[in-house]
C-alpha cells in the first residue's frame, strides 16, 4: 500500500495522470458536441466544417493543457528548442509547407469541400481538407468524361504554392463547352444554324439564365470582361464541309450528359430536315496501280 501511495505522491505520476484524465474529458466533450451537431446543422458543408473545427479545438486544448502542466519545465527547454528548431524546420520543411497550405486554403478561398479542382495534375472533387493533405475523389484517368473512377487521391497541401490550382466550381460553377457538327456544303446553312440555335435554347436556356447571374457577380468582383453566356452558334467552312460550333454553358458536373442530349437532338433535326441538312464525312479514294513487268 505504501508503494502505491508513493506512486500517487510522485509529481511525475501526478502530471501524467492529469494529462490523461484531461485528454479523456476533452475528447469525450468534443465527441458529444459532434454527435449533437447534426440535430441543429442540416447543411452538409456547414456540418462538415463545424465538426472539423471542433476536432482542431480539441487538439489545441490538449496541447495547451500539456503546456500548463509542464509550465515549470518549459523555461529550461528554451535553449534546447531554439537550437533544435532550425534542424526540425529543415527536416520537416514539406510538412511545414503543407500546414501553411492548409491555412492558405481556408483563408484565401483556393477551394472548398465539394469543389471540382485540378491540383497537382489530378482532377477530382474535394472530399476532405486535412492539415497536411487534401483528399479528392478522382475523375477521368482510365474513365472517359468527367466521371468518377473510384480512386481517392490525397495530395499534399503544399502543392498550392508549387503549381496552378484549377477550380471548376468556385465563384462561377459553370463551364463553357462546345459541340462541333459537320454539315455538307450543299445543305441549307441558314436552316441548320436556326435549328442548332433552337436546340441550344431548348437544352441550355435555364442554365444560361442562372449562369448570367453568377457571371454578373464575377464582373463586379473581378476585373473580367462581360462575356457572352447565352448559347451561340458559329459557322466555318472549307472545301470539305461546313462546321457548326455550338457553344454553351453547362453545369460542371453535367458536361457529358448535356453533350449527349445536344448530339441526340441535332441528329434528330438532321434526319427530319427533308434533305436540307446532311452530316458530312471525309471521303478517301484509293487508286490501284498495276505492276509493270521488267523488260528482259
Amino acid at each position: 500500500m505504501d508503494q502505491f501511495s508513493q506512486y500517487f505522491e510522485n509529481p511525475i505520476f501526478q502530471k501524467i495522470a492529469a494529462i490523461i484524465i484531461g485528454a479523456i474529458v476533452i475528447f469525450l466533450l468534443t465527441g458529444l458536441i459532434k454527435n449533437i451537431i447534426p440535430r441543429y446543422v442540416k447543411e452538409t458543408n456547414t456540418r462538415y466544417r463545424t465538426r472539423k473545427f471542433i476536432n482542431y479545438v480539441g487538439y489545441l486544448l490538449v496541447i495547451l493543457m500539456i503546456m500548463v502542466v509542464y509550465s515549470s519545465q518549459l523555461s529550461g527547454l528554451t535553449v534546447f528548442l531554439g537550437v533544435a528548431g532550425a534542424g526540425i524546420a529543415f527536416a520537416l520543411q514539406e510538412v511545414i509547407a503543407s500546414v501553411a497550405g492548409f491555412i492558405a486554403i481556408n483563408f484565401s478561398n483556393f477551394y472548398n469541400v465539394g469543389d471540382r479542382v485540378m491540383l497537382g495534375g489530378i482532377k477530382g472533387d474535394v472530399v476532405d481538407i486535412g492539415v497536411l493533405r487534401t483528399s479528392m475523389m478522382q475523375i477521368g484517368d482510365w474513365v472517359n468524361g468527367d466521371l468518377y473512377n473510384g480512386k481517392i487521391v490525397r495530395i499534399a497541401n503544399s502543392f498550392i504554392f508549387k503549381e496552378p490550382v484549377y477550380n471548376y466550381s468556385g465563384d462561377f460553377p459553370f463551364l463553357w463547352d462546345e459541340v462541333v457538327i459537320p454539315i455538307k456544303t450543299q445543305g441549307d446553312y441558314n436552316y441548320a444554324s436556326e435549328k442548332f440555335m433552337e436546340i441550344l435554347h431548348e437544352v441550355q436556356g435555364d442554365y444560361a439564365k442562372g449562369a448570367q447571374k453568377y457571371w454578373s457577380k464575377m464582373t463586379e468582383k473581378m476585373l473580367v470582361e462581360d462575356a457572352q453566356v447565352a448559347p451561340m452558334v458559329t459557322m466555318a467552312f472549307d472545301e470539305n464541309w461546313i462546321s457548326f460550333t455550338l457553344r454553351f454553358v453547362v453545369d460542371y458536373k453535367k458536361r457529358r450528359g448535356t453533350k449527349h442530349l445536344i448530339y441526340t437532338k441535332a441528329l434528330d433535326a438532321i434526319r427530319n430536315s427533308g434533305g436540307k441538312m446532311a452530316v458530312a464525312s471525309a471521303a478517301m479514294e484509293i487508286t490501284a496501280f498495276t505492276k509493270k513487268e521488267n523488260p528482259q
